[in-house]
């Protein structure tokens, strides 16, 4: 049976309601995360009020070795 370690990530957005991610930092991050061997599982927004978001949480997970 395989072992996994997870690991959780929190994004904040930007703008008046909330909302506003920056696209080029969030891939930035996922995709140095990916190097590193971790997968992306979950991603999802916190909402604040009315629908907008001020926090992204994004998932990861990646099998133990030995």
């Amino acid at each position: 049976m395989a072992n996994w370690e997870y690991k959780t990530v929190e994004f904040s957005t930007k703008g008046i309601t909330g909302g506003l991610l920056d696209i080029n930092t969030f891939n930035s991050i996922l995709n140095d995360h990916g190097r590193n061997g971790w997968e992306l599982v979950s991603c999802f927004g916190l909402n604040q009020a009315y629908g907008s978001s001020r926090t992204v949480i994004a998932v990861f997970k990646r099998q133990i070795i030995g």
